[in-house]
């Protein structure tokens, strides 16, 4: 008889407890794999073993995009990786070959790592759920439980679980250090930007202090220097393989601001702010509607954001550009993080992370004291009635309490 088999998540919860990238939270999936009968109504199923584990599935496709070149290039990379451990759920006795069950309800808790076992696959922050366009690169997450039965052979049941990171949210505060580089053209003038922040979300401000300086030392030669113009860009770059011998970068640039000048290099220096704001993308389809998205995939507001996987690692870089005259053009290129979240939301989920670290310290990852597992098995008195089921006469009857 085949095994009838669901995964369900706490009551009017989510499977996920915690916030992943966050080790006060102690981030971990919770539920119970649900064993039934699948075909008649009171034939008792036979289970030898019982295990579950979080998968995490990579792929990417570089050339995906392209309808010339994705047939040309190599076939799409896959990998997958068990985070933190497999978890026994149900063996039978020693010297039996399986049990004879009519139900099972096994609780489970899969601690997702934080970071604390060094830099070992299994240890490592998982990335984040992620689909880009065209698929060219993506990762997601599946409960997996396997299932053996007697003499058959193993089947394998899969659930989606989307998860995301917390570690980049806006409010913290190491992103919200002011950073500041410099550049020198021709030894004549240096260029000096300043970001009073680094870690964006959708619609957020961009904005970056920008000073274009003559050198002391050759003043007489800086003078003639003219500023044309300031351009600041944001990209995201796009690393396929960055842990193998060929990686491959794709740079898209997301959004350009430009602010015209035309003037002489002021002793004192010259001084602008220039901004933009970052792009969102529209969830809604033609008709204004937000579609039901993908189960494995959690929905965002953004095309991408900053993380890095085992084959692919994307990055975000601001560049400032000053174009100038009689001295050759000066750019910077710094670095940025982008979060799913604006900034209002990263506010909002600060109280809740908040409380989830204060529940987080009752629990123990060595022993979590998980419910006790509901086994019916078929010789256990009143089995039949977790169906529904009486003898009466003999013959199995509807149970009527």
């Amino acid at each position: 008889m085949t095994a009838f088999v669901r995964v369900s998540g706490p009551p009017n919860s989510n499977f996920l407890v915690g916030y992943p990238g966050i080790s006060a939270t102690l981030p971990r999936i919770e539920g119970k794999v649900e064993v039934r009968p699948a075909e008649g109504i009171s034939a008792p199923v036979s289970i030898s073993l019982i295990t579950i584990a979080l998968v995490r599935r990579e792929t990417i496709h570089p050339f995906a995009g392209s309808m010339t070149k994705k047939h040309l290039a190599a076939p799409r990379k896959e990998i997958s990786d068990v985070v933190g451990k497999e978890m026994l759920l149900f063996r039978c006795a020693p010297g039996k070959e399986y049990e004879n069950v009519f139900s099972m309800d096994l609780p489970f808790v899969i601690f997702i790592p934080f970071g604390r076992g060094g830099e070992e696959t299994a240890r490592r922050i998982p990335p984040a759920s992620i689909q880009l366009p065209s698929r060219i690169a993506e990762t997601y997450y599946e409960l997996v439980v396997t299932v053996q039965q007697s003499h058959q052979e193993q089947r394998k049941y899969y659930k989606p679980i989307p998860i995301s990171r917390y570690d980049t949210l806006s409010t913290f505060g190491m992103y919200n250090k002011p950073e500041s580089r410099e550049c020198v053209s021709d030894h004549l003038v240096t260029l000096g930007i300043s970001l009073p922040r680094w870690s964006y979300g959708p619609l957020d401000p961009v904005s970056v202090y920008i000073k274009i300086s003559p050198n002391p030392d050759y003043l007489s030669k800086a003078r003639r220097v003219s500023i044309q113009r300031i351009t600041i860009t944001l990209e995201e770059e796009i690393t396929f393989n960055h842990e193998g011998d060929e990686p491959t970068k794709k740079v898209n640039k997301l959004a350009k601001q430009t602010q015209n000048h035309g003037i002489k290099v002021p002793e004192a220096g010259f001084f602008t702010n220039l901004g933009l704001v970052f792009p969102a993308k529209d969830r809604r389809n033609s008709d204004g509607v937000i579609p039901r998205g993908k189960p494995a995939f959690p929905q965002y507001s953004v095309s991408s954001f900053t993380s890095t996987g085992s084959l692919y690692k994307i990055d975000f870089f601001l560049t400032v550009k000053a174009h100038l005259a009689s001295a050759r053009d000066i750019s910077i290129r710094m670095p940025i993080v982008v979060c799913p979240l604006d900034h209002a939301g990263c506010k909002e989920e600060m109280s809740a992370i908040e409380q989830a670290a204060k529940d987080a310290a009752h629990v123990n990852q060595d022993n979590p004291m998980l419910p006790a597992p509901t086994i019916i098995r078929e010789r256990d008195p009143g089995a039949l009635h977790v169906l529904g089921l009486t003898i009466v006469g003999g013959q199995r009857k509807p149970l009527i309490e």
